[in-house]
């Protein structure tokens, strides 16, 4: 059975950093693409970050990049993002997801169709 759980949200105050962990369990997690994507009440969800199966090859929306990092431990099957220099627009809830293939979507192709297992999510609220 497919597990995805994502931790590490709270509340942290703009400027400041947090660092999401999304463990899984049940897929084969170390050739999936991975990715974060999140959901602001009322808006649709939006990805913003993806990494392919191994690690070599990330991409990030325009609106986290250089801001965002994101990583995987294909040994422990868990997936991170660290996010430095919050605003308090990436407030939202944010979920870990599992992608149909190896590497990622361009950019633009970034969007929930891609991924067919989620997380419950965790949210982040980053306060002025």
């Amino acid at each position: 059975q497919v597990q995805v759980v994502e931790s590490g949200g709270g509340l942290v105050q703009a400027g400041g950093s947090l660092r999401l962990s999304c463990t899984t369990s049940g897929l084969t997690f170390d050739d999936r693409a991975m990715g974060w994507f999140r959901q602001a009440p009322g808006r649709e969800r939006e990805g913003n970050s993806c990494i392919s199966w191994s690690g070599g090859g990330t991409s990030f929306a325009d609106s986290v990049k250089g801001r965002f990092t994101i990583s995987r431990d294909n040994a422990k099957n868990t997936l991170y993002l660290q996010m430095n220099s919050l605003k308090p627009e990436d407030t939202a809830m944010y979920y870990c997801a599992a992608g149909r293939g190896s590497t990622c979507p361009l950019p633009a192709y970034m969007n929930e169709d891609y991924f067919v297992y989620w997380g419950q999510g965790t949210q982040v609220t980053v306060s002025s």
